[in-house]
């Protein structure tokens, strides 16, 4: 990596204590750019060349928005901080739109076998956690992989969460999950510092060996996992939330989200909930 762009990083991470997660995503983009001060031809060359190598616009566009932060911050001698704006007048790449899929969801007929099932063991114990925690609170797998022991409160109801940015949150959880999170704290003689979710031997679970294990239950149930399905728990507790009564407002801070809109997609209706709408307002109807 080249000195100006190692500059950027280091100010990234020690000025504005930005997460590691965010310092990976930095190096990785930087590895598409030709030089420390590309031009508009070489920044076009640049996305054709990631179109080429099979990444998908949503993957363009991750690095395209890192490109953009270091060439305005490239722009001012010292180093800027502030937003880009029309002021600016350094190269920018544009982004590259990026095709709505509706959100994969659970059935509630898939939910129930999920929450019914009745495991035995370490690792069977620990997924049918896993399930009910993202069902219950609607958090990123990273979230859930984070939590320690000590980030439950029995008494509270309440879980703590570190989301992107490292922003902490409490959301709420049900008795339901309470007892199954105190028996398996307990059987597994878990300790405040330890892992909620660990391997056998104390360490963090990994998201691909979580990604694995749902795939195989889901089968063993009877029925495919959805596209994207460790977000999909995401996705199915927004779409019940609002099913069920609960305003976009209280979702934006259950789900940890910045933007209201994007509530809004995680909370988009199921094609049921729109037919029994229609039923209701077509004018054909009786």
């Amino acid at each position: 990596m080249q000195p100006r762009y190692e500059q950027f990083i280091r100010e990234r991470q020690y000025i504005l204590n930005v997460s590691p997660a965010t310092v990976r995503w930095y190096t990785h983009a930087f590895k598409w750019l030709p030089c420390e001060n590309p031009s508009n031809e070489q920044l076009k060359d640049m996305v054709v060349r990631m179109r080429e190598a099979g990444l998908k616009p949503t993957g363009c566009n991750a690095v395209i928005r890192a490109m953009n932060a270091y060439l305005h911050w490239a722009s001012s001698p010292s180093g800027s901080d502030s937003k880009c704006g029309a002021g600016c007048t350094h190269p920018h790449v544009r982004q590259m739109k990026e095709p709505e899929f509706i959100p994969q969801t659970f059935t509630l007929e898939q939910v129930r076998l999920l929450v019914e099932w009745k495991p035995s063991g370490f690792f069977r114990r620990r997924l049918h956690l896993l399930v009910l925690l993202l069902l219950d609170s609607g958090a990123r797998i990273s979230e859930a992989l984070g939590l320690r022991v000590s980030d439950v409160s029995m008494d509270d109801l309440l879980l703590t969460f570190t989301g992107k940015g490292r922003k902490q949150r409490r959301t709420p959880f049900s008795l339901e999950l309470r007892k199954v999170l105190f028996k398996y704290i307990r059987d597994f003689g878990k300790q405040p510092h330890d892992w909620l979710l660990s391997s056998k031997g104390g360490d963090q679970l990994g998201r691909c060996v979580c990604l694995r294990d749902v795939k195989r239950l889901c089968d063993r149930m009877g029925f495919p996992a959805p596209s994207r399905t460790l977000h999909s728990f995401r996705h199915t507790f927004g779409v019940n939330y609002i099913r069920k009564g609960g305003s976009v407002f209280h979702l934006q801070k259950m789900l940890g989200q910045t933007s209201l809109e994007m509530s809004r997609r995680y909370a988009n209706l199921s094609t049921v909930d729109l037919s029994a709408c229609h039923e209701r307002v077509s004018l054909l109807g009786r």
